[in-house]
């Protein structure tokens, strides 16, 4: 078996805060961990409109795929694509 099915995968994720009109995208080797951290307030950019939940994630194998995800996700056509989505599931 190939090491790359050993490996853990990287994810971009979608939080979005449970008492303000506010979403963070990012990503993460370990989503878990990295909730707890938004949630703890551990996470300057998001400490302050802290509880969140996972709304939406995607996975991949390589870090700089994550990386290209995440900030299409954050700009422009991604952006659009992901609010739309995230609309159709009531999730935005």
């Amino acid at each position: 078996m190939s090491d790359i099915y050993w490996r853990k995968l990287f994810i971009v994720y979608v939080l979005k805060s449970i008492n303000y009109k506010y979403h963070y995208i990012g990503h993460t080797k370990d989503l878990n961990v990295r909730l707890k951290q938004h949630n703890m307030g551990r996470v300057k950019v998001s400490k302050a409109r802290n509880p969140f939940i996972v709304i939406y994630q995607e996975e991949y194998q390589l870090r700089s795929e994550a990386v290209k995800r995440e900030r299409h996700l954050k700009k422009g056509k991604g952006n659009i694509w992901l609010r739309n989505k995230l609309i159709n599931l009531n999730l935005w």
